[in-house]
């Protein structure tokens, strides 16, 4: 567990692994739908993330662009409460949005994806 996101574990979903016939550039943290999402270090925001481009899942369309601790990394399917400024450790980003809407029996996380698309999994 980490202390940044307590109701978050790491799971199986890693980077590069094949899934549904693309190549999955990121790091899945499971997270409950409607959880506060915190920030794992001192972070600038830049701005909002747009997931995807179909309607149907607009429940989930939404991220933040970070950076922090040399690192630039993105979080889908987050709230953020601001989309700029800054935020010390600890203090939350926002809320996890509902997966379970647009992804029925999905298990809920949060995707980590470094802005350079490399491999995350160092950092967690």
């Amino acid at each position: 567990m980490y202390p940044w996101m307590p109701e978050a574990a790491v799971n199986s979903w890693t980077f590069a692994a094949f899934r549904g016939g693309r190549l999955h550039k990121g790091l899945d943290i499971v997270c409950s739908d409607g959880s506060t999402v915190y920030a794992p270090f001192d972070v600038t925001l830049h701005g909002k993330v747009t997931v995807y481009t179909d309607p149907n899942k607009a429940a989930i369309n939404n991220g933040i662009n970070l950076s922090g601790a040399g690192l630039c990394f993105k979080l889908f399917y987050v709230r953020p409460d601001k989309t700029s400024g800054s935020l010390k450790k600890g203090e939350k980003i926002g809320t996890m949005l509902p997966m379970q809407t647009v992804y029925p029996g999905i298990t809920s996380h949060i995707h980590v994806q470094m802005c350079d698309k490399s491999d995350p999994t160092g950092y967690f």
